[in-house]
């Protein structure tokens, strides 16, 4: 086999550098290695966020990868048009699909296993930890960020993509959402997080929001740290911890408190 890096049409593989702009281009299928790869407009918005801490030095020692298809290199045209007029008039533009389907055909060429295609879309279903879960636990993840009026429809339906919101709010494009999920699902995978406590304990993992967090110093602005968190005594704790987490739940988000109590019941 030839490990000699090659260079890919439209495609890039990002490393972490002195210069962000030096992308190595590699072949796309490493076994064992969980990968995400994004068909966006602005393949220069990644890794963005997620060259940083924790992810950022996962990325830098392969144990995850990022890869990125440049929409635009798929164009129509001297001037590789990507958009038309949406069909019944209308505001705006939509993604063509011919355009697309180029891109999605040349980002899957070398997948193998279970990789979700997913576009990023405000009328999908909303992400939550349990999608970063399922999604930390394929062999990798293809996003597909939408711009304009959004893409043509017999894109999603002939690749039967899945449709993902951040939440109920409208974006220019998916690609704040991407880095968003990718970031959660990453710190999901083996080995990312240096305790693998902190995942068990944090919000949403067990169906409810995290307790409240303190460090020292004991005493800030004449505040002191609940005093069963200094006892030492971490039955006590944990039964602090669990009655806090259900209290915040219940207070700031009753549609989780009753998906909660109604799990607790069964």
């Amino acid at each position: 086999m030839n490990d000699t890096p090659k260079r890919s049409y439209g495609q890039k593989s990002i490393r972490l550098s002195v210069k962000p702009q030096d992308l190595m281009s590699e072949p796309s299928f490493r076994p064992g290695i969980w990968t995400a790869r994004i068909i966006t407009l602005f393949p220069q918005a990644f890794p963005g966020v997620l060259g940083e801490s924790l992810t950022g030095r996962a990325l830098t020692e392969g144990k995850w990868r990022l890869e990125t298809t440049d929409l635009r290199e798929f164009g129509v045209g001297k001037h590789r048009n990507v958009d038309d007029t949406p069909a019944g008039g209308g505001a705006g533009m939509v993604l063509r699909p011919d355009v697309l389907g180029d891109a999605i055909e040349h980002t899957l060429r070398d997948v193998r296993g279970a990789c979700p295609l997913v576009y990023l879309s405000p009328r999908g279903r909303r992400f939550d930890q349990t999608t970063a879960r399922a999604w930390s636990q394929c062999d990798g993840l293809t996003l597909l960020c939408g711009r304009f009026e959004g893409v043509d429809q017999r894109v999603l339906d002939h690749y039967g993509i899945e449709e993902v919101s951040l939440g109920d709010f409208v974006l220019t494009g998916g690609e704040i959402a991407a880095q968003a999920m990718i970031d959660a699902t990453v710190r999901l995978l083996p080995a990312v997080l240096g305790n693998a406590d902190s995942i068990v304990d944090e919000s949403h993992s067990h169906g409810l929001l995290e307790h409240p967090q303190y460090t020292r110093p004991a005493v800030w602005n004449g505040l002191e740290i609940p005093e069963v968190l200094m006892s030492g005594h971490h039955g006590k704790v944990e039964e602090w911890r669990r009655h806090m987490a259900e209290e915040i739940t219940r207070q700031r988000r009753p549609d989780m408190w009753d998906a909660y109590k109604a799990a607790k019941d069964k």
